[in-house]
């Protein structure tokens, strides 16, 4: 079963749906993670208090560009208020395969960002992802 949700992640960072940039935007926030040098940003439109349209860009590896993918992608349609009870599980389901300490980093990058945006903070903190 690991083998098909490997295939999945390799797929989103060949392939990705939702790369790129939304001009204008509503929300926008950026972050990298310095232990390896993963970059996210990842900007949403919002209409009635809900993302309306979601996209992300940056660079690193396969994890962390797979799981923004398949982020944006599930949080289009939600509401900021379900936005912000999203959790470190959400990915992990996300992802479909357990992750060492080192890829769990990788792969939270992009719901540190993506909450941080939502929250309206100047900077992201891993609390954010618990």
């Amino acid at each position: 079963m690991d083998d098909l949700y490997r295939e999945v992640i390799i797929e989103h960072y060949k392939n990705p749906s939702y790369r790129g940039k939304l001009d204008p935007h509503d929300i926008s926030f950026a972050d990298n993670n310095p232990l390896c040098g993963d970059h996210i940003q990842i900007d949403l439109r919002v209409d009635d208090g809900k993302v309306s349209e979601a996209r992300f860009d940056g660079h690193g590896c396969a994890i962390s560009q797979a799981s923004a993918d398949l982020l944006v992608e599930s949080v289009i349609g939600k509401s900021l208020e379900d936005v912000k009870k999203m959790n470190r599980q959400d990915i992990l389901d996300l992802l479909g395969i357990e992750l060492g300490p080192v890829r769990l980093k990788c792969a939270l990058l992009s719901l540190k960002v993506l909450k941080a945006g939502v929250y309206g903070l100047g900077e992201a903190s891993d609390a954010l992802v618990e």
